[in-house]
């Protein structure tokens, strides 16, 4: 008789040499479970016994992630870190504008002006581009770059970015399920 497992279809041990039965049916992880005919192997003597005998060290079954299309210069994760660098380009010239309008209005309308003219799209072009401007402007690039990666390092919460990420995914997933349910109920009443 046969036990299932969670991972392994289990009966008792035989010796090698017999061949697989009904009444001996061997312990098989489901990894190694096919639809597919097996492949020869002319080195045993049973070729259509597809797997190995089972020792006494348990296997167990290694998931792999999900594929992504579209990504193959760079993971999703690269590309969220890239979004998520420029975006910290934009909070620090946000931190460093609201401190230079309170104590240096000049820096401040030369950075506001700077601004009006350069995207910060691409945070590194944006600070290289302010940089070469004038050695006034270098300064605040500099510290630009000094307040960026402190707020990186120091302040961002980065478990509340994946806490407030799941939340917001599941939320929508929710509404938008539930939209649609809404949406073809009343269209299947109507008819």
């Amino acid at each position: 008789m046969v036990t299932y497992h969670t991972r392994y279809f289990h009966a008792p041990s035989r010796p090698p040499s017999l061949p697989l039965s009904m009444e001996s049916p061997a312990i098989l992880p489901l990894s190694r479970l096919s639809f597919l005919p097996p492949k020869p192997n002319r080195s045993r003597a049973y070729p259509s016994w597809p797997w190995k005998e089972r020792t006494s060290k348990s296997t167990r079954l290694h998931c792999q992630k999900m594929y992504v299309p579209g990504f193959g210069e760079a993971s999703p994760e690269a590309k969220a870190a890239r979004n998520l660098h420029n975006f910290f380009t934009y909070v620090a010239v946000g931190i460093v504008t609201a401190q230079l309008e309170s104590y240096n209005p000049e820096a401040y309308e030369e950075l506001m002006e700077f601004l009006s003219r350069h995207s910060l799209n691409d945070g590194d072009k944006f600070c290289a581009n302010l940089m070469r401007e004038s050695p006034r402007h270098k300064s605040l690039a500099l510290r630009i770059l000094e307040v960026r990666s402190a707020y990186c390092k120091n302040d961002f919460e980065w478990d509340n970015l994946k806490r407030l990420s799941f939340k917001m995914v599941n939320e929508s997933n929710t509404r938008l399920m539930r939209d649609y349910v809404l949406e073809t109920s009343h269209g299947e009443v109507e008819k």
